[in-house]
């Protein structure tokens, strides 16, 4: 069935997403794989670059992870993703590729603290070769990256840091990185408003800090790797000086300087905001396939 429902799919959803088609990718939003672990379908958008649907080439891949809130229309719809794209390929200054948009919700990207909701999971053993089964994609890891922006840019550092394998780089900008005092300082109603669901109900104080926390969190994961484990991963991180992640980006950053884990870090003039990630894309993707 699989070929029907993508035929199909491609004929009811395409958007062209430049203003001349001699240049533009296909978008297609709104399409949906079915999740065993998450007992539901799931959500994505897709960017194919020009000449996929008349060619039979494969493709390197993005997996590119939307914000908290947010779901996977949003880099196309506010981060303008897919003309970036078009122009870029267009002007030769990347090579086609593509990139999938996943719809995560407000899930972090990760297992929650009681294993009710296992995102991660499904990411890794169902989406990514469920994704990488139905579309012309290259499957080995110097093909495959992942990136994504504040929440996304969380969710890319665990990925790729916990399955260096999979991925050949990671960009991660303004990543929702807290310092324990960020944490810490978070009053009763945003912690169960924003950080409940994925790490526990009722935690004040240092109860905050839980195993499931630490394992999830840069800031303390980082410190217990063997950093010949992250060989052959390149990694790119960027975060505006105005940002209010800027913090806990920066104490990031140094720790991977501790460590002497090799990465690109850019510090730019700028805040928390669409402007700045449509500002940022072009430098990741030209880092990406430096």
């Amino acid at each position: 069935m699989k070929p029907i429902i993508f035929f199909i799919t491609i004929v009811l959803f395409p958007v062209m997403s430049c203003d001349s088609q001699t240049t533009a990718g296909m978008l297609m939003q709104g399409l949906t794989v079915h999740s065993k672990i998450l007992a539901r379908d799931i959500r994505y958008s897709i960017y194919l670059p020009k000449g996929y649907d008349t060619g039979k080439d494969d493709y390197p891949v993005l997996y590119l992870l939307h914000g908290y809130t947010d779901n996977d229309l949003a880099w196309v719809q506010l981060g303008k993703a897919d003309k970036i794209l078009d122009q870029m390929i267009s002007a030769e200054e990347i090579p086609p590729l593509i990139v999938v948009m996943p719809d995560a919700g407000t899930t972090w990207y990760i297992n929650n603290f009681d294993n009710s909701v296992r995102y991660e999971d499904f990411f890794i053993t169902e989406f990514i070769p469920q994704i990488e089964s139905i579309y012309r994609i290259k499957k080995e890891r110097k093909s495959r990256f992942v990136g994504g922006l504040s929440m996304g840019g969380f969710g890319s550092i665990v990925y790729s840091f916990r399955y260096p394998q999979l991925f050949g780089a990671v960009t991660a900008f303004s990543s929702a990185i807290y310092t324990d005092e960020q944490t810490l300082a978070k009053t009763e109603e945003m912690w169960e408003r924003t950080e409940a669901e994925v790490y526990g109900p009722g935690l004040k104080g240092k109860d905050r800090f839980t195993d499931h926390f630490k394992a999830y969190n840069p800031l303390y994961f980082v410190n217990e790797m063997d950093p010949s484990s992250l060989n052959g991963l390149r990694i790119y991180l960027d975060c505006g000086d105005g940002d209010y992640l800027f913090r806990g980006n920066a104490l990031f950053e140094l720790i991977l300087n501790e460590k002497k884990i090799p990465h690109e870090y850019r510090v730019r003039d700028g805040v928390h905001n669409w402007e700045y990630w449509q500002m940022v894309l072009p430098h990741a993707l030209r880092f990406i396939f430096n």
